[in-house]
């Protein structure tokens, strides 16, 4: 059985319903200090109030960056991202361009992706690329993970949790074979109870977005 402190550390806790309210915001910056998760993840409108509710906290903000579709322009990517930056934000998940993996266009995914990753390392924020699996081939998922060892993002993961699919075994299997060994792995969609957050991480996710948190962690209290 994993520690308490183990799969704390995994969890970037999800806030990103859009119907969610600054009320509810704020309720869930104060859940996730108080289990000590390693993130939590809000809507770019979001940033700066869970920066300033999360202030005197170790648990860091993420933000999404082209969600969830991953369409909208590079220019506006880089432009997003650098925002999300700007109000407080260390860790970026970033949609890639599905309809452009899908059109073959694999040099416009690419660059995509890496204009955004250049402008966060430059500040030294981390970014997870999102794959949204359950609209992709094995062969575009191992495409796309061979793109992110060439452009050196730090994460790759699954789904944005709003596609028809979450994060399944096949693919974590797939994405940790794929990419390699020092891009780390994050299970999106579908993570809400303690024993398939412990199955992830046998699988060698390291991260795992969930809006379970305290349903996950009160069992290892």
């Amino acid at each position: 059985m994993p520690t308490y402190e183990e799969i704390a550390k995994m969890i970037d806790h999800s806030l990103l319903k859009p119907t969610l309210t600054d009320t509810e915001i704020e309720a869930g910056c104060r859940l996730a200090h108080a289990y000590k998760v390693a993130t939590v993840c809000v809507r770019p409108a979001d940033v700066i109030l869970a920066k300033k509710m999360l202030k005197d906290s170790p648990v860091l903000v993420t933000t999404v960056i082209g969600f969830p579709h991953g369409t909208t322009t590079t220019r506006t990517k880089v432009t997003e991202a650098k925002e999300a930056m700007d109000n407080g934000a260390v860790e970026l998940d970033v949609v890639l361009n599905i309809g452009k993996l899908k059109s073959g266009d694999h040099a416009y995914v690419k660059d995509d992706l890496a204009a955004v990753i250049k402008a966060c390392h430059a500040r030294k924020v981390i970014v997870k690329v999102i794959f949204e699996n359950c609209y992709l081939s094995d062969e575009e998922k191992i495409a796309t993970c061979t793109i992110c060892n060439e452009i050196g993002a730090d994460f790759v993961k699954t789904s944005t949790g709003y596609g028809t699919g979450g994060a399944e075994d096949k693919d974590l299997t797939l994405m940790r074979s794929h990419a390699a060994p020092h891009i780390q792995v994050k299970a999106a969609g579908g993570v809400r109870t303690l024993e398939r957050a412990i199955e992830v991480k046998a699988l060698g996710c390291t991260r795992f977005g969930c809006t379970a948190t305290a349903a996950i962690l009160d069992r290892l209290k």
